[in-house]
């Protein structure tokens, strides 16, 4: 693949923290490389903000490998990027071409209030995980991995829920600031499986009524959600979810 040099024009949203109004600020960027990594490109413009004596630009990131969900940025309108199936972190500039403007954002939610700059306060999907995403077990030594036999189609929709990232690009892209495909993929992950079963009568009802609390929007079925996840998690889990909150609150009645 061609290697090659680019000069880019940034407008990158700075914001000293939740309480201040923020605004999007330009920067020229040259000489970057088309194999860098969009956060490697973040990271030479900081460095040069360092040596003018300015403020870096705050952006999240950890692990650098589509794994952790760290790297929220809302880049020409799309959640992490142009790219599908991408994080941030794993997008790559030869997404982008010499000259070209790029517009780089934070999340955009009521429930994800900025902290500085491009981070945003994501706790809330934490809250979320405490009031339902576990399972209870016994503690101990391992057991063997076939001890408790599980279906493979329901092993497999059990693993591609799981892989859900908690990046909150789904929030993100969705209208109304939606958490309903990151909450299906949590709960379908462990309703799949019996290890699950414990707490499936609960997990639906309270992990839902936790995320109306932290304010996130209802769900009008659009797609963005799905369209924008760097893991590819189908809204199809939404409707398991669904289902899950409807048979858990038709049990709590009774």
């Amino acid at each position: 693949m061609e290697h090659y040099k680019m000069s880019l024009t940034l407008k990158v949203w700075r914001q000293k923290n939740k309480d201040e109004k923020g605004a999007l600020e330009t920067y020229q960027v040259s000489d970057i490389s088309s194999e860098m990594s969009f956060l490697e490109m973040f990271d030479v413009l900081n460095e040069r903000l360092i040596q003018e004596g300015k403020t870096p630009i705050a952006f999240d990131h950890d692990c650098r490998e589509g794994i952790c969900g760290m790297c929220s940025m809302f880049i020409n309108g799309r959640p992490h990027g142009p790219w599908e199936g991408t994080t941030t972190c794993q997008l790559h500039m030869r997404a982008f071409k010499d000259g070209d403007t790029i517009v780089v954002e934070p999340w955009r939610a009521k429930a994800f209030p900025v902290i500085k700059d491009l981070v945003v306060d994501r706790s809330a999907f934490d809250r979320i995980i405490q009031a339902g995403g576990y399972i209870s077990v016994n503690t101990g030594n391992a057991v063997d991995a076939n001890a408790i036999p599980i279906e493979k189609d329901k092993a497999d929709a059990s693993f591609a829920a799981a892989a859900c990232i908690g990046c909150g690009a789904c929030v993100a892209a969705c209208k109304n600031s939606s958490a309903l495909l990151f909450v299906s993929a949590k709960v379908s992950h462990l309703a799949l499986l019996p290890q699950g079963g414990p707490e499936r009568k609960i997990r639906a009802l309270d992990m839902i009524a936790q995320m109306d609390k932290e304010g996130f929007g209802s769900c009008t079925s659009t797609g963005a959600c799905e369209a924008v996840c760097p893991k590819e998690i189908p809204i199809t889990y939404i409707a398991r979810l669904n289902s899950e909150y409807i048979c858990a609150g038709l049990v709590a009645e009774k």
